[in-house]
């Protein structure tokens, strides 16, 4: 097991937001959070970063309890955070960008390693351009691959298909799963696109007013549920 959560329970001031949320997620798994809007998915990636505290339950990252730890430490355990809108740096240049990533992980070093190029090939034809001319979908997936930089052991991403063209969509889907795949890198991704979680992920886990509803393997996420906890 690389992450587990239990019984962890975070407030917005004196709002909670997450009520005592337990998951568990492999060394090497592709997981899908889904849920309406405002259901705690994007409180859940943040708390395990560190960017919400936890105000009572455990954080486990790779035999380690993360719960206390500060954001920095979390991000050189391993922890990679991709945060809904990108969140890029609009006026450095995309080299520039990249070598944030670098900051965030244990290696030394501020050379762009050549793999990061062969995951996402358009960035090399723009690394002087700055980040706000990139087009969303672009922004995208330098923002993954910004988090690729810190050689990570776990990757989270919060609804990295948003606002993005089906085309890039296709690109980000094959290209998360050649991160896995050839990286053995853990991915969490909150996602509201039903069809993108099926072929993506391995396993699920539906939130419903800060607890996790349901859980499973991928074929186990039927239309039954979808239109339970999804339909709007």
């Amino acid at each position: 097991m690389l992450l587990e959560l239990n019984d962890v329970t975070v407030s917005y001031g004196q709002t909670p937001v997450l009520f005592g949320v337990n998951m568990a997620v492999d060394r090497g798994d592709i997981a899908c959070i889904l849920g309406r809007n405002g259901v705690g998915k994007t409180t859940l990636l943040r708390s395990v970063i560190g960017l919400n505290k936890a105000i009572s339950g455990n954080i486990i990252f790779d035999l380690q309890n993360i719960t206390r730890l500060p954001i920095f430490k979390r991000a050189r355990s391993g922890i990679a955070y991709i945060p809904q809108g990108r969140e890029i740096i609009p006026y450095l240049s995309v080299l520039d960008n990249l070598k944030l990533g670098l900051s965030a992980g244990k290696k030394k070093s501020s050379k762009i390693p050549h793999e990061i190029f062969e995951f996402f090939p358009m960035l090399k034809q723009h690394l002087n351009r700055q980040g706000g001319l990139l087009s969303g979908g672009q922004q995208q997936q330098l923002a993954i691959a910004r988090g690729l930089m810190s050689d990570p052991k776990i990757m989270l991403l919060d609804e990295p298909t948003e606002g993005i063209q089906p085309s890039i969509v296709q690109e980000i889907e094959d290209t998360l799963k050649r991160i896995n795949r050839e990286k053995g890198i853990t991915l969490i991704v909150v996602e509201q696109k039903v069809d993108f979680v099926r072929q993506l992920a391995q396993k699920f886990f539906i939130m419903e007013k800060g607890v996790v509803v349901a859980e499973g393997a991928t074929p186990a996420l039927t239309d039954d549920l979808v239109h339970k906890y999804l339909a709007v």
